[in-house]
């Protein structure tokens, strides 16, 4: 066993509660597990099990990252590029809220919630995963099929949390394995196509953090079954920190809009779309303030 540390220096106003509340989505607890100041999350460090402890204090991130086996070469610095992508901090939230402060719909928003930052996974194969696995039902659908998912797999770090696969340990899996499981036809497809190109190296996904332009990622991944605009946008999102994705299509954000609108009826996407356009390239950003006036986090 190998073990690295690392400190990140947080934001004024870091909004702590927020990736806290990102990883508690499953009360379950055996994958993620989130106390007062910080969490521990089980996962996958260069395919080996691992656990991810963040302990928060005052303006500091501690990370420590224990894993199964060696961590490898240059571990510090990736895990503190992982760190700080999945703290949000390299989204420059503070132009948009100083762009944005003084609209009359999304300026009382911001203001009740400044700072605001989207908490991003650990890989962008957990964000895609988790998004194609979200399409169409409620969030605590998604966190049931997620859970089965990772119990199906059963990877485990010595600690006994479960770790997120990686492509190569989801593509082995069957559509009747992931059927039983509780995912619909159409869901297993995508699963195991994205895991399948992902595992081969045809999806380089963590290549793609190093400023692959968001079109270009979009583009591919439209290419693969089962993967539409929404399910890009999220994963984009969650994964990459990309900031400009239209979720007009997202039930929560257009359930929020109705609400900022005083609409008596819930704005068709064709509505949510236009709304959202002068905002990019802030439009995902956006969509989480909205998410956030809901109070129950989006997916």
């Amino acid at each position: 066993m190998s073990e690295i540390q690392v400190s990140l220096t947080l934001p004024s106003g870091f909004r702590l509660q927020d990736i806290l509340a990102f990883h508690r989505r499953d009360g379950e607890r055996l994958a993620e597990q989130v106390d007062e100041d910080g969490l521990r999350k089980g996962l996958l460090w260069r395919g080996q099990p691992a656990c991810l402890d963040f302990r928060f204090s005052p303006g500091q991130a501690r990370l420590a990252l224990a894993v199964d086996g060696e961590a490898g070469g240059a571990a510090a610095e990736a895990l503190a590029k992982m760190g700080r992508r999945m703290l949000g901090l390299n989204q420059p939230v503070e132009r948009f809220e100083r762009e944005y402060a003084a609209h009359p719909q999304l300026g009382p928003l911001i203001a009740a919630r400044a700072g605001l930052r989207v908490p991003q996974t650990a890989t962008p194969f957990e964000a895609l995963a988790w998004a194609i696995t979200g399409q169409q039902i409620s969030v605590a659908a998604a966190v049931t099929l997620r859970r089965r998912m990772l119990l199906l797999c059963d990877c485990r770090h010595s600690s006994g949390l479960l770790c997120h696969p990686d492509p190569a340990r989801l593509a082995v899996l069957s559509a009747d394995q992931l059927g039983e499981s509780g995912f619909s036809r159409a869901k297993s497809r995508a699963l195991l196509a994205l895991s399948q190109a992902a595992a081969s190296g045809e999806l380089p996904l963590d290549d793609w953090l190093e400023g692959v332009p968001a079109a270009a990622i979009s583009e591919t991944l439209l290419a693969l079954p089962g993967i539409g605009p929404w399910t890009v946008s999220y994963a984009l999102l969650r994964g990459f920190g990309w900031l400009d994705g239209s979720l007009h299509g997202d039930v929560a954000v257009r359930n929020a809009l109705q609400r900022v609108w005083g609409a008596q009826e819930r704005p068709s996407q064709a509505e949510a779309e236009a709304w959202l356009a002068p905002f990019s390239p802030w439009r995902a950003l956006v969509g989480a303030h909205l998410w956030a006036l809901l109070q129950a986090g989006g997916f």
